[in-house]
Formats: C-alpha cells, sequence, structure tokens
C-alpha cells in the first residue's frame, strides 16, 4: 500500500485523508468511519457528538483573541462513492483504497479515490488538529449518506449546531466558489415479469457494454458522455424488433447519481438468425462508436457465446421494459437561461438489475427550477406508466438559491482575489450539495462551498490535483482568520 501522499503538503490535511482511505466508507456503511471521526475528536479533547441519525459534530473552542468571531462550520460528508474497474478485484466495504501519484494528481488504482469528500472531511480535520492557526469557534459537521439519500443533512435537527456561517466542502475546482445547487428526486421504477420456458432452437448470449468512463450524474452530465443502460437497450431493441431476441436478465450501473460505464444483458437469438444479429451487433458498435468517439473513444460492445438460461422474461414484459427504457428521456434536459453554461435540469439513468422475478431501475432528477423537476417527475412516470411499470418518486431534496448578497461571498471574493491576484469565478452547480437541505433547518445561515480541483468523481478515473489542495487549504485558513465578528 502506497504511502506517498503523506509526503505532500499540507501535511496535516494529507495526513487526515491517507486516513480515511484506509477506511472503507460507501454509503449505508459508515460505521467504520465513524468510529474513527468520533475517536479522533476525544482524542484531541474535543466535545464530539453523534447526532440521531449517524452525523458527527465535533466542537472546537476559537484560539485566544478570536472568541468575539463568528462560529463556523466546516461541514462535508463522510461517505464516498464505490466504483471500479470490472478487472479491479476491490470489496469497498473490507479493502483500502491504494492510492498513487501521477504528473501533479492523486489517484486511485482502478477505483474511486474518495477525494469526494475525503479531502473536506480531512480539510475539516486537519483545521481541528492543528495548533498554529487562528480561527474563532468551529464545529465540524461531518454527515452520513450524502451520495445516496442525503439522510443525513435531512436528519439533522434545528439548534444542534451553534455556528453562524456554513462553508460546505464539498465542490471541486478550485478557484470557484458556488452558492447555489439543483435539488433532486429519485425515480424507480419496477417491472414484474412472469418466468418462460426457453424455446427449442436458440442460441444463448452475453451482450455487454463496457470501456465507458462514467461520471457524476450531476457534474459530468453537461460532458454528453455515453450512458451504457441505453446503449445496451438500443441494441436490445434491434434485436427484439427484427432478429426474435428473447431476454433473461440485465443489469446495468450500480448507483443513480453515477453516470453508468457497463451494462449487460443475457439474451437468446433463434438460430437461423446468429449470423444477422451478430452483423448487427458488430455494426451498431461502430455506429454508436462513431457518434460517441469525443467522448467514449474507449466504447466496446461484445457478444459472446453462453449457456442457456432455465428461464426468460415473458415476451409481453420485455417488450414493455425495453420500449420504456428507450423512451425515457436521459441526460441534460435543459440549460440554465439566468447562468450560461450552467445545466438546468437533467436526468440520469442510472441502475438498471433483475432480482428475482422483477427488473428494477433507479433514476436521479435534478433541477435547478422546482416546477421543471416537476415537469420532468412526470415526464418520467408517464413513460413507465404507460409501460405498465410501477413508477414511484422519493428522496426529493431542495436546491439551494443563489445569495449574491451573502456577506461571507463578499468577504470571501476578497480574500480571493488579495491571496492570489485574480478574482475566482462566483457560480451554481447542478449537482446535490447538502446546503439546500441543511438552510432550511437553519435559514439563519450564510453559506459558502468551495473544494480543491477534483476530476471525474463517481468514476474510477477520480483524480485530485495536488497544488489545487494547497491552495484550497492556504485560502480556507486564510477565511477562518478573517471571519467577522458577532
Amino acid at each position: 500500500m502506497s504511502k506517498d501522499i503523506l509526503n505532500l503538503e499540507p501535511a496535516l490535511l494529507w495526513k487526515n485523508f491517507y486516513s480515511l482511505t484506509q477506511i472503507p466508507r460507501p454509503s449505508k456503511h459508515e460505521d467504520k468511519v465513524r468510529d474513527f471521526l468520533v475517536q479522533f475528536g476525544k482524542n484531541l479533547g474535543l466535545e464530539t457528538i453523534v447526532d440521531e441519525v449517524g452525523n458527527v459534530i465535533i466542537r472546537k473552542p476559537a484560539t485566544p483573541g478570536m472568541e468575539n468571531r463568528k462560529g463556523v462550520v466546516l461541514q462535508g460528508h463522510m461517505d464516498m462513492v464505490p466504483q471500479k474497474n470490472s478487472d479491479t478485484k476491490h470489496d469497498f466495504e473490507k479493502d483500502p483504497i491504494e492510492t498513487y501519484i501521477d504528473n501533479g494528481w492523486v489517484k486511485a488504482r482502478g477505483t474511486t479515490l474518495g477525494a469526494d469528500n475525503g479531502l473536506g472531511v480531512a480539510a475539516s480535520l486537519a483545521v481541528l488538529e492543528a495548533k498554529d492557526i487562528q480561527h474563532g469557534p468551529i464545529e465540524a459537521f461531518i454527515t452520513t449518506d450524502e451520495e445516496t439519500g442525503m439522510t443525513g443533512a435531512m436528519g439533522v435537527k434545528a439548534g444542534v449546531l451553534k455556528g453562524d456561517i456554513l462553508l460546505n466542502l464539498d465542490t471541486e475546482e478550485e478557484g470557484e466558489i458556488y452558492i447555489g445547487c439543483a435539488g433532486g428526486t429519485n425515480g424507480n421504477f419496477t417491472f414484474p415479469f412472469k418466468s418462460t420456458s426457453v424455446p427449442e432452437g436458440v442460441l444463448a448470449f452475453h451482450l455487454n457494454i463496457s470501456g465507458m468512463k462514467g461520471g457524476h450524474s450531476g457534474v459530468d452530465i453537461d460532458l454528453e458522455r455515453g450512458n451504457s443502460i441505453k446503449v445496451l437497450t438500443r441494441i436490445l431493441w434491434e434485436g427484439s424488433k427484427y432478429f426474435g431476441l428473447r431476454l433473461a436478465s440485465l443489469e446495468g450501473g450500480s448507483l443513480r447519481n453515477a453516470i453508468p460505464r457497463e451494462a449487460s444483458a443475457w439474451v437468446v437469438i433463434p438460430i437461423e438468425n446468429k449470423a444477422a444479429f451478430t452483423t448487427v451487433v458488430a455494426d451498431l458498435e461502430k455506429i454508436i462508436r462513431k457518434e460517441l468517439s469525443a467522448v467514449e473513444p474507449t466504447l466496446k460492445i461484445t457478444l459472446n457465446p453462453a449457456e442457456n438460461p432455465v428461464t426468460l422474461i415473458d415476451e409481453a414484459t420485455q417488450g414493455n421494459i425495453i420500449n420504456a427504457l428507450y423512451a425515457c428521456p436521459n441526460g441534460v434536459i435543459r440549460m440554465s437561461n439566468e447562468m450560461p453554461g450552467l445545466v438546468e435540469t437533467s436526468i440520469n439513468i442510472g441502475v438498471l438489475k433483475t432480482s428475482g422475478n422483477t427488473v428494477i431501475g433507479q433514476t436521479l432528477l435534478r433541477s435547478s427550477v422546482d416546477s421543471a423537476k416537476l415537469d420532468l417527475q412526470n415526464m418520467v412516470t408517464a413513460v413507465f406508466t404507460l409501460a405498465g411499470a410501477d413508477i414511484n418518486m422519493d428522496g426529493q431534496y431542495p436546491g439551494w438559491k443563489p445569495n449574491p448578497d451573502s456577506a461571507i461571498l463578499k468577504l470571501m471574493l476578497e480574500l480571493y482575489k488579495q491571496m492570489f491576484g485574480k478574482d475566482p469565478l462566483v457560480k451554481a452547480i447542478h449537482a446535490g450539495l447538502e446546503c439546500g437541505i441543511l438552510g432550511g433547518t437553519y435559514p439563519n445561515w450564510d453559506m459558502i462551498s468551495v473544494g480543491p480541483t477534483i476530476v471525474s468523481p463517481h468514476s474510477p478515473d477520480e483524480k485530485t490535483e495536488i497544488a489545487s489542495v494547497q491552495k484550497f487549504w492556504d485560502y480556507l485558513l486564510l477565511t477562518l482568520k478573517n471571519i467577522p465578528v458577532k
């Protein structure tokens, strides 16, 4: 296990990030990292609380002479997205993340790095641990289960946190200050089916989509990368319409908030159609690779012989599944008129799996406009209702409405210009930050979000720029030093 990142600066931040990489912490499995955080706070002799939903709060008093400053809540989330390449052996519930340094970047070997949001949490821990920095009252607020439901942010009670200013450390571009984000809704659909017998005179195949980039379904959705589930559906539609393809099972993606990189189906084809179907799959691979050549240069579509399945999905439900997946919108729906370059509304078909006699799917709908999100919910509901699926929407969380008159924004703009000699960009983000939820519970908070540069979060290509981490840290310390008085 490489420890090279322990030689990087700022040393305290990288030390704590390394510790986090050694602790398995996928969403819904945060017990080990929560125990680490609690012990961390207690070892420093700081007040440490675990609230009823599993969030960790660690309080550090102001340094001498700073007691009259407004309290700052340093906020991040303890969980990470567990994504790996198909050829990587890794158990996210047991194995540490293996990091390495490559030409100014920290990366992981075949898995997500967990810089989202490990670097933000590591920065908070470094502030708690540091003895040579100036700051007013600090609360490190580290939420649970951000990536799959934001249940930590939704569950925190009013009055638990005492600060006045929230510094969310969960954005991914140094030199940018975020003051708003999209809201989201989970769309869940299920297709119950009847198992039918496999007819005589067929050949079985595994149809596989691989080599795609994937990525964060909010941050990366405007890059127009391919969605492996949609690519798979396109081929299944051709096969079922023209070549008698029958479906035994299908799988794709693993998280609704990650653009799926791989998908597969177990199918049978009449023997007499083997040659024609094989040719069509090869032709479609060329066509789709050409369409996506700029964004998916390593896309692969393979058709491999397989053993016959025991049963098949009944033909009527198979048609409904394929038609609904084909008809369901995916990707950017609308760009913002108010903030050029910002995605307003999008959808990601993130998960598809066969479980028993049911095909299950998960989508994530995002929008910074509530009415547009509702319209998209209705659209998706209509598609799957027409196809006979059970469809429900849950896990709704609000967006974070920008406040251009924010006092902490004005301060941080001045400090960035003072430190780096240029103005930072002020932006909103299409990803879902916890600020919208937390602002509903703590409406008095003045909120901002900053972070170091992280590329391709939610995918095994995730990496963070080392130089940006130092800049982020220096900027955070200068901000804490200059927090206004109460």
